[in-house]
């Protein structure tokens, strides 16, 4: 159980880090934020991507490209919600 979570916490912090990265301009937060927005960007991103049948069954690798696109893309769009919606 706490060795799931440790995983979700370093996956969401890097797929937060990428996803800050890519978007240009003042993002929300510091660490625990862009953690949280990697990890709600790998569930937001998993749950589009089943739906349209390009993510994987829900259980997180390091190891697999596709679901760390598929995490960075979801806090994408999450942060362009915050920017477009929120922080104005």
């Amino acid at each position: 159980m706490i060795w799931s979570l440790l995983v979700w916490a370093a996956f969401g912090l890097v797929a937060g880090l990428i996803a800050k990265a890519i978007f240009p301009g003042k993002e929300p937060g510091g660490l625990f934020v862009t953690m949280l927005i990697g990890i709600g960007g790998a569930i937001l991103g998993g749950w589009i991507g089943r739906i349209i049948g390009i993510a994987s069954d829900g259980r997180v690798s390091f190891l697999s490209p596709r679901d760390w696109i598929v995490a960075v893309l979801g806090a994408l769009l999450i942060l362009y919600i915050w920017k477009r919606f929120i922080a104005k």
